[in-house]
This record gives C-alpha cells, sequence and structure tokens, in this order.
C-alpha cells in the first residue's frame, strides 16, 4: 500500500491523540504533560530522541535504511489562553481559559503519524529524518529556541530542506492544502506607548496635561500613517489590541499605554514601520506638551516559502490526493508564524490544510473561543508529510 492507505489505518488511533491532547492543553515553553503524552506515543518507534533543556520540546530523529541528505518535518504542540466556547464537546479542555484553539493538537498528531508512517518505511528511507516537535509558538519564539538547541544539526548534519503544515478552522474547505511561493505570511512587531502627562480633576483639564485624548490622537495617526507612507502593494498592517488609561472618570490619569501588532511581508518594510511609527507617537506628544516613551520591538520574521520547495510541495499533493486538492493561495496572510525562523535559514514551504467543520465562510476563525477543527484530515495530512520526507530524500532517477 502507499502511504495514503497506511494513513488510513491509523486515522483513528491519531485522531484520539488529537482529543487525548485537546483535552490537556498547555501554554507558552512548557508543555510538561504534553510532552509526556507525546513521547509515549513515539516510544515503539526507532527514533533517537531527545528533549530540550530550556524548553520541553523533542527532537526525533529516524535514520534511514541508506545514506542520504537529512529532511525536517515541524510540528507546533502549544495552546492558547482562550476559554473554549464549544459546549457539549466530550473531549473539551479540562483547563480553564486554555484551548487548543489553532490546531497544534492536530499538528502534534499529524506529526506522531509522520513518524509512524515514515518508521515502518525506514529501509526505504536514502537519508535521515528530523521531526520537531515544537513548543512555544504562539509568541514564545519556539523555533528559535529549538534552533539554538540545535534542532538544524540534529541528524549529525544540516538539514537540507524542511516542511510544515497548519489546519484552517475557516477559509479553506476541508481536505484541501493551500500554499504559494515567496511571502506566504507577514512579519510581526509589537509597538508599546506610554503617553506621559500629568494628572489632576477632571473638572479642570486646563491644569493637567491629559494624555488619553493624545494617546488616542495617536491611535488615529497610525491608521492614517500605513495607509500614506507604505505602497498599497507592499502593505503594512497596524491594530491595536490594548489601550489602557485611567481608574474614574473624574481623574485624569499621569500616563496612559497602548499597545498594537504590525503585520508586513518584508524586513525593509517592517523597519521602516518601526522608525516611522516612534517617530509620529514622540512629535504628537511634544506637540501637547508631553512626551511618549515609545518601544517597537521586532517579533517574527516573514514566511517565505522557496520557490522551488513549493513546487515540490504542490505537485506532490496533487499526485497524491489529485489536483481539485491543492488551492494556490493568492494573498499572503497577515498572521505570523514562527517556521519563519527554520525558513530563513533553510529551504523548505509551509502550507495550510482545510479542517474547517461546516461552511468555511461562515465558520469561526483560528484563535476563535469557538473554532472546531475536523481531525478526520488527521490521515492525510500525515501521508503528506512523510511523502514529502520520502520523495526529498529519494535520489534522481538516471534516464
Amino acid at each position: 500500500m502507499g502511504l495514503r492507505q497506511d494513513a488510513a489505518t491509523i486515522q483513528d488511533e491519531l485522531a484520539a491523540l488529537r482529543r487525548e491532547l485537546h483535552q490537556i492543553p498547555e501554554i507558552g515553553l512548557h508543555l510538561p504533560r504534553t510532552q509526556e503524552r507525546v513521547l509515549a506515543a513515539l516510544a515503539p518507534l526507532p527514533l533517537e530522541i531527545s528533549t530540550g533543556t530550556d524548553l520541553t520540546s523533542i527532537t526525533a530523529v529516524l535514520r534511514g535504511g541508506r545514506p542520504g541528505p537529512a529532511v525536517l518535518l515541524r510540528g507546533d504542540m502549544d495552546a492558547l489562553p482562550v476559554a473554549e466556547g464549544i459546549s457539549g464537546l466530550a473531549y473539551a479542555s479540562r483547563h480553564d481559559g486554555v484551548m487548543h484553539a489553532c490546531g497544534h493538537d492536530l499538528h502534534t498528531a499529524g506529526l506522531v503519524g509522520a513518524a509512524r508512517l515514515l518508521s515502518a518505511r525506514r529501509d526505504e528511507l536514502a537519508g535521515d529524518v528530523v521531526f520537531m516537535f515544537q513548543p512555544g509558538e504562539e509568541g514564545f519564539d519556539g523555533a528559535s529556541h529549538m534552533i539554538s538547541e540545535g534542532v538544524l544539526t540534529a541528524a549529525g548534519r544540516p538539514v537540507v530542506a524542511a516542511y510544515g503544515l497548519h489546519v484552517l478552522s475557516g477559509t479553506l474547505d476541508r481536505g484541501v492544502f493551500s500554499s504559494r511561493p515567496g511571502s506566504l505570511m507577514a512579519a510581526s512587531a509589537g509597538l508599546f506607548v506610554r503617553v506621559v502627562g500629568a494628572g489632576g480633576h477632571g473638572s479642570t483639564p486646563h491644569r493637567t496635561l491629559d494624555p488619553i485624548p493624545v494617546a488616542a490622537e495617536m491611535v488615529t495617526a497610525l491608521q492614517t500613517m500605513v495607509t500614506r507612507r507604505f505602497d498599497v502593494f507592499d502593505p503594512v498592517v497596524l491594530t491595536v489590541g490594548v489601550f489602557q488609561a485611567g481608574t474614574r472618570r473624574n481623574i485624569i490619569p499621569d500616563d496612559a499605554n497602548f499597545e498594537a501588532t504590525v503585520r508586513s511581508f518584508s524586513s525593509e518594510t517592517n523597519a521602516q514601520a518601526g522608525a516611522y511609527a516612534i517617530e509620529l507617537c514622540e512629535h504628537i506628544a511634544a506637540a501637547h506638551g508631553m512626551r511618549a516613551e515609545v518601544r517597537f520591538e521586532q517579533e517574527y520574521p516573514a514566511t517565505v516559502n522557496d520557490a522551488t520547495e513549493h513546487e515540490f510541495v504542490a505537485a506532490t499533493v496533487r499526485d497524491v490526493f489529485g489536483p481539485d486538492r491543492f488551492a494556490d493561495l493568492v494573498e499572503p496572510m497577515t498572521g505570523s508564524e514562527d517556521f519563519s525562523r527554520v525558513l530563513d535559514l533553510v529551504p523548505g514551504a509551509y502550507l495550510f490544510l482545510g479542517a474547517c467543520v461546516g461552511d468555511p465562510k461562515t465558520a469561526p476563525s483560528n484563535h476563535s473561543p469557538r473554532a472546531a477543527f475536523d481531525d478526520s484530515v488527521l490521515a492525510d495530512g500525515a501521508a503528506l508529510l512523510a511523502e514529502l520526507a520520502v520523495r526529498r530524500l529519494s535520489p534522481p532517477r538516471v534516464p
């Protein structure tokens, strides 16, 4: 049987693992229960397993039966600080305020599935496979930690290619894979602003330096900035998600604070956005006789697919699953992903897999407390990851 058929035989086991992981979501770089469960699932396989020092990562190396290069397959394992909003789910989160709202439980189970499929074909592999089970994707830069601890050279030499996939709870039909060459996902940065004024009684604002309207002016001006200082074809997205000031309605506070996420598709534009935002906020504060303390912190770079590796991935999907199972992604997504750290160093590709329950046009998106993922896609996701490794390691055929 082929990998797709073999994967179908373990679909129920992968779904059971995913549902178990869904009940025990953990946040950040330290996921002890998740790590324990994944290690148990990998234990019967002929893998060289190591765990992280600074985080509860798992790196597993499968040695092929023949010499050749090494490739990397990645799955992230962490959850989100989101209270699950789906009632009546038999395998709902048992941890209050924590949920696998981004589908990483599917990623983890799917990578375990790929490890099982490839272990059964170990003798046929012309090279080695590195399985990267990563904590801390959701804002903790777990990929960078694993790179520092040697995941890219875990096979004893650098990997020559890297692949990963991400499930979507909406926008994409169930079972359909999608990606694009070049920029796939945005770079991200954080903008942190504190406007320093001088507080006082709300009845006499002229005796104060009120930071609230000044901070509000900055929020509006930043939106104008991104539409007037950047090319519409090299866009910037800036969203203020935190605005904090004051304690009571009749007290003007000493300061006001806000935080924003900034997304772009090139390192140059990302740097420009930071410089412009700092300048704008400082000058607006100065115009009102106040001071602004502004930080712009780079987070993840843009996720950029190698063009050749993208074509390889797309061709593999079409060959294994049929042409209707791959959809070209016309525009990049403005979400960010720390697999970008890997793709900055290794040629590879990242792709999406629709796991929608219901109509993708109306289904809640990833990170929603109502996000739902159909784990019937697990077998195909595992099969594709395994197929990519097998084909990438296969020596060129001599005509």
